[in-house]
């Protein structure tokens, strides 16, 4: 029923135009499109004025603008789309999927009807149309007669590669430099609204590109960043919508990075540092060292860092340095040699940069000989040199003691016949141990021979190479010298034992003729005591025991005998005081005895006496001396 014959191109932006009726396909060559097999969807817009009719229902295609007056009962928003396959048609309002209801129904081909439309229902309603080949969008106003009406959206796009991007109002936007950005400021309102831009609430001059509610920004870069914003005014008010730019930069390399030179300069002699590249780099360690890594990048926003080790996430010991940008090795013998890659992303895009590792092994070297251990003769060895190296310099052998050492041969060298020279025994004993005596010793002419053997020469033949030695000569020269001793001093000490008194001499060194010399001339012979114990009369004291008494009992337990104990001088014999035997144990002066069982009621005197005290009665009797 619609007139498709004829080929039209291109489309109208303007709401309102005339009332001649004209399908305009969006996206497509109409002409061509409907007869090709397999077809995107194209939703078609008819301009036109909206149709009346009657006082209360409103009917219209896409493209046009509704004013809800206060009598309408009905709003019907038509949507055609041709496509193969054919497509499926949604809508949205502001952004958001339509949720059907009593109220707003979708009718069997595909038009969206509002029944007793409020204030609620103003907005901005979307006609989706997608097959499997794409989609296409139309929009569609519903207005109020009085405060202009903004066409807004809340999404977010991210654009890290095409050239232009167009985004309505309300969207952030992320996007490359160079990029060409649209926003579309779609305004519906009655009367017409006035369109005014401004970029960070600053008004925007002519000389930007301003044309019927769309701002292009072309060629963008990091100054172009900033919160975009659309006002929509007339007469009975004013409306606001904004975009926020944000311009991205993907991560690229660094040429250095200051912080690793200032982290390195904090580091020990032992740490080694390198920037990975996105071609890679290589460093080349010691085992036992550290490490410094650097991922020298820059971004707009600042990239994420994440470092790998061949591939995978790190997992050993390590520590990262300045906002991750820098990796620190505590101890390369950790990991083998392998590939270490920072992964920098951010909304842009991201960048590998990758440096390879590379430890140096200690090893053994034997390319060198010790010097030959004989210049003639048969004995003549070379041992191989056993060297530990790393990277052909040569570090202390601790570095390779886990490193297996290879055999070691010794070599042959010199193994041939020796010159004529003169050979000599050991000197003999000195004939005399001092006052000068004489050693004598055998000097022969020999020839050594490459076999091994000394053979006889002349001894021509040995004067010619070197002068004869000695075969004699003096020794023990020192005059003869003894210890000789003073008489002992006087028995000094306390009169408690005869060890511990003690008496001195003087001790020297002299010549046989009384003189005097060093003491070093007699530490041939042992040195004779200057100190010793003595022993004094006054101190020659002992215990002296008398015998011991009669058995106070001939059984039981209380039979006991006793004796006299003395302190008495050696040599008199007489009693003295008994601290000065102390240095001796003192006998026993009593002693129990007969302790053995009692018959018939034999005690003994002890035993009866023991009964009287039990009993309380005294018993008088004559006793020998007891303990008590």
């Amino acid at each position: 029923e619609y007139p498709f014959h004829r080929r039209v191109s291109g489309f109208t932006s303007s709401l309102r135009t005339s009332s001649a009726e004209t399908f305009i396909p969006t996206s497509v060559d109409l002409a061509n499109g409907l007869h090709r097999p397999h077809q995107k969807p194209a939703i078609l817009r008819k301009i036109s004025a909206a149709q009346q009719l009657s006082a209360s229902e409103v009917v219209t295609h896409l493209g046009q603008t509704v004013v809800l007056a206060s009598g309408t009962l009905s709003v019907l928003l038509h949507c055609e789309a041709v496509g193969n396959p054919k497509p499926t048609i949604s809508w949205a309002k502001n952004g958001e999927e339509v949720k059907y209801n009593d109220r707003l129904l979708l009718q069997p081909d595909d038009s969206l009807q509002i029944l007793a439309p409020v204030e609620a229902d103003v907005g901005f309603y979307a006609c989706n149309a997608s097959n499997t080949l794409g989609s296409d969008s139309v929009s569609i106003a519903v207005t109020l007669a009085g405060k202009p009406l903004i066409k807004a959206s809340r999404a977010t796009m991210i654009n890290t590669e095409s050239p232009a991007v167009t985004v309505d109002i309300g969207s952030m936007l992320k996007t490359i430099q160079k990029a060409n950005v649209s926003i579309n400021c779609q305004v519906a309102g009655v009367p017409e609204a006035k369109v005014t831009w401004f970029k960070n609430k600053v008004k925007l001059s002519s000389t930007h590109h301003l044309h019927n509610g769309l701002l292009l920004i072309a060629n963008v870069s990091l100054s172009d960043q900033g919160l975009y914003s659309c006002k929509a005014s007339n007469p009975h008010g004013e409306v606001t919508e904004s975009s926020q730019l944000l311009v991205l930069e993907p991560p690229r390399p660094l040429p250095y990075l200051e912080d690793l030179t200032a982290v390195l300069s904090s580091a020990g002699p032992s740490t080694h540092s390198v920037l990975t590249s996105p071609s890679g780099t290589k460093l080349t360690v010691s085992p036992g060292s550290s490490a410094l890594i650097g991922c020298a990048v820059d971004g707009h926003p600042t990239p994420n860092i994440t470092w790998l080790y061949s591939g995978e996430p790190l997992s050993l010991q390590h520590q990262l340095l300045a906002a991750g940008r820098i990796l620190h090795i505590l101890n390369v013998s950790d990991f083998s040699d392998g590939e270490f890659s920072c992964l920098a992303q951010n909304e842009a895009g991201s960048l590998t940069q990758v440096m390879t590792l590379a430890i140096q092994e200690y090893r053994w070297s034997v390319n060198k000989l010790t010097a030959c251990s004989a210049s003639c003769g048969h004995r003549g060895l070379q041992l191989p040199q056993l060297r530990c190296l790393l990277d052909g310099a040569e570090v202390n052998t601790s570095y390779c003691r886990e490193t297996p050492q290879p055999p070691l041969q010794p070599l042959a060298c010199n193994r041939r016949d020796c010159p004529s020279r003169w050979m000599v025994t050991s000197w003999s004993p000195c004939t005399r141990s001092c006052g000068g005596g004489l050693q004598t010793r055998r000097v022969t002419c020999q020839r050594l021979t490459a076999k091994g053997s000394s053979v006889p020469a002349s001894s021509e033949a040995c004067a010619q190479m070197s002068k004869r030695p000695v075969d004699t000569q003096s020794c023990n020269r020192q005059p003869c010298a003894e210890w000789a001793a003073s008489s002992w001093g006087q028995c000094n000490g306390p009169c408690i034992g005869p060890r511990l008194a003690v008496q001195h001499r003087q001790i020297f060194c002299q010549t046989k003729d009384g003189t005097p010399v060093s003491s070093e001339q007699c530490s041939s012979s042992p040195r004779p005591l200057s100190t010793q114990n003595c022993w004094t009369d006054a101190c020659g004291v002992h215990w002296r025991v008398s015998l011991w008494t009669v058995c106070t009992a001939t059984c039981g337990n209380y039979g006991f005998q006793s004796r006299r104990v003395d302190c008495v001088h050696v040599r008199t014999n007489r009693p003295v005081m008994e601290h000065h035997c102390s240095w001796r144990p003192r006998p026993a002066n009593w002693q129990r005895c007969n302790i053995t069982p009692c018959e018939n009621g034999e005690g003994g005197e002890a035993t009866e006496w023991h009964r009287s005290r039990k009993e309380g009665r005294v018993v008088t009797q004559k006793r020998s001396a007891g303990p008590c």
